[in-house]
């Protein structure tokens, strides 16, 4: 088939599949796309020859968000499907990085391709090209390279066959997968070719489960047998693999109590009684004091990071040993841990199995209700007044049910949420850790949306965030995807202001006022309607209590702002239930950074090595 580089590239994509548990699933479900001249006569050309029942097209305004847009879908999909982003040459390729790095780092598949300069150089340089004087096969998307899991040049059009196959089987590779990369030199696209037909068969990638190895599952057995006071670790890696259900038969069968990093919080509904709720610096009570007293701390498909560790200083007890379930062998080994090393749901099941008739007493009951009881109190308050940021979430805890999807990852937020929220349904907490990066939320929410038609996804932004990127609002009206934003107006980055003002840097730069004090003239809302959508303002409670239920139920893109009460005469959420280490001066002269230092010094004696 004579075709160019780029129509034979969407062709044999649309052609590509995977398969888990006998269920198939399309592995490209769509391209995202800006173009400029890199990637116009190429790849937009090719898509326009395919036409969107080969290969639907979705137009972004920001390449970075259009990532995230790809990253949201594929998490609804549990990474069975995901979606290609194309860009320009120059600025367009490199506002990739930031998406690219969130979607490797939380283990998301997503294809980039991005244009690059000219393979056979008939120009040099040519607009937008990097010249690098020791490197001339060097360009500006070399810097996607740390942040993907796979990474290829296409100078010939015979060279995307193996580099294509590549890029495939990381995608659907559920221990490597990440951000793949394949730069495409404009010259290169529009180039034809040959091509076997073989190249354009429908391929069917298996997403295996593999089983942990007999040797290790009777270790992994033995060691939670001994155990007298175990803890279950519940990641991303739980969601990923659709073992919910297996963890709540482990759960049931042995009574080890389950607590959730970010990414997997609602492994469990929240009033499963082995539910213990978040854990780590942003955790529960009742789950920090477990983790201070386990024995043996079982990780489920969780990578360990900071928050979750307390930055290494949560597991106190002296002989703390860990057992960590993974599909990917580099997180099974951290923590010096046991490995069972094997797909979350199959390792669960087969350590059920080998548990049987062991049940451990781990006593939590009256701990869960009372931190309950801190949730409700920071969820009430006035009907008339202004609601603090926990009031809005327990306002909207009101009104939800296990259809609705929140989706947040940057600012105070996610602390509140992983707390506070009280999750109904497996897919219901969407909050993006492990990049946390600011303005995920909204081109998020889009891909979400295409992923769950016909179900109610929130994105939650503070100001700051929202001030990030809320140009993908354009395309969810274009598109006439009915998300929910929700802006909490609070003048600042009041995350960070808190954060600054613990390590003695007094708050510099964190605040959206006058020096005088006063906000801003800003108005997110008037903004966001000039965006095109429909926007409801909320003074009080009871206001925002009646504007949620309003966006809830409309089939436009919905927008609910609300100001939000930071006095600290009003009641906030929990304080932090353990530590997280951002080092503080060594030295100093002004008295915040002092008093900081001292408490650091204070902190940062608890850590130790897991060896």
């Amino acid at each position: 088939m004579r075709l160019t580089t780029a129509q034979a590239l969407i062709a044999f994509l649309a052609a590509q599949y995977t398969e888990r548990d006998g269920v198939r699933h399309r592995l490209v479900g769509a391209t995202w796309g800006i173009f400029g001249h890199g990637n116009v006569a190429g790849v937009g050309q090719a898509l326009v020859e395919a036409g969107p029942d080969l290969m639907p097209y979705h137009q972004g305004r920001n390449e970075q968000a259009m990532v995230h847009a790809a990253v949201g879908y594929a998490r609804q999909c549990d990474r069975l499907s995901a979606h290609a982003v194309t860009t320009s040459i120059g600025p367009g390729a490199t506002n990739l990085v930031t998406g690219a790095a969130l979607a490797t780092i939380n283990h998301i598949p997503v294809l980039l391709l991005p244009g690059d300069t000219f393979a056979g150089r008939p120009a040099d340089p040519v607009l937008q090209q990097l010249e690098v004087p020791y490197a001339g096969d060097v360009s500006v998307n070399d810097c996607l390279r740390p942040v993907s899991k796979y990474f290829d040049r296409i100078t010939r059009p015979e060279a995307l066959i193996p580099a294509a196959l590549a890029a495939m089987r990381v995608l659907s590779d559920p221990a490597e997968t990440g951000a793949v990369t394949l730069c495409l030199p404009q010259d290169v696209q529009v180039e034809a070719y040959d091509w076997p037909e073989e190249f354009f068969a429908h391929r069917v990638w298996h997403v295996r489960r593999p089983a942990p190895e007999p040797y290790e599952l009777d270790r992994a057995a033995d060691a939670v047998r001994t155990a007298r006071r175990p803890l279950v670790i519940a990641g991303g890696g739980v969601h990923h693999s659709a073992a919910e259900d297996a963890l709540r038969a482990f759960a049931d069968a042995t009574g080890i109590p389950v607590t959730s990093t970010q990414a997997g919080k609602g492994s469990l509904p929240y009033d499963h009684p082995a539910d213990v709720g978040g854990i780590g610096h942003t955790g529960t009570a009742t789950a920090d004091r477990l983790a201070r007293e386990a024995d043996l701390v079982i990780g489920i498909g969780t990578r360990y990071s900071d928050f979750t560790t307390a930055s290494a200083t949560l597991f106190a007890h002296p002989g703390v040993r860990f057992l960590n379930l993974n599909v990917a062998p580099f997180d099974a080994h951290k923590m010096a841990g046991q490995t069972l090393i094997a797909d979350a749901r199959a390792g669960l099941e087969a350590l059920t199995s080998a548990l049987e008739g062991h049940r451990v007493e781990v006593r939590h009951g009256d701990a869960k209700a009372a931190w309950e009881q801190r949730v409700d109190e920071a969820y009430a308050g006035p009907d008339g007044a202004r609601p603090t940021q926990a009031q809005v979430l327990g306002v909207l805890d009101e009104l939800v049910t296990g259809d609705d999807i929140l989706i947040n990852a940057a600012g105070s937020l996610p602390g509140d949420l992983h707390k506070l929220w009280r999750t109904r349904s497996r897919d219901q907490y969407h909050v993006e850790y492990g990049y946390s990066c600011m303005g995920y939320e909204i081109p998020a929410a889009i891909g979400v949306q295409l992923a769950a038609p016909g179900r109610p996804v929130w994105a939650l932004v503070g100001d700051g965030t929202y001030l990030m990127n809320p140009t993908e609002i354009v395309t969810a009206v274009q598109e006439g995807l009915p998300i929910k934003i929700v802006i909490l107006q609070n003048h600042g980055y009041a995350s960070i202001g808190g954060l600054s003002e613990s390590v003695g840097a007094e708050r510099l730069g964190t605040a959206y006022r006058f020096p005088s004090g006063d906000p801003l003239p800003v108005d997110l809302a008037a903004n966001a309607a000039s965006l095109g959508m429909s926007v409801l303002r909320a003074k009080t409670r009871h206001d925002l209590r009646e504007a949620l239920a309003t966006a809830r139920a409309a089939d436009v893109p919905t927008c609910v702002y609300v100001e939000t009460e930071t006095a600290d005469t009003v009641s906030g959420p929990p304080p932090a239930q353990a530590w997280w280490d951002v080092p503080v001066a060594e030295t100093a002269t002004r008295p915040s950074a002092v008093k900081a230092r001292e408490e650091y010094d204070r902190q940062v004696a608890a850590r130790r090595r897991h060896l």
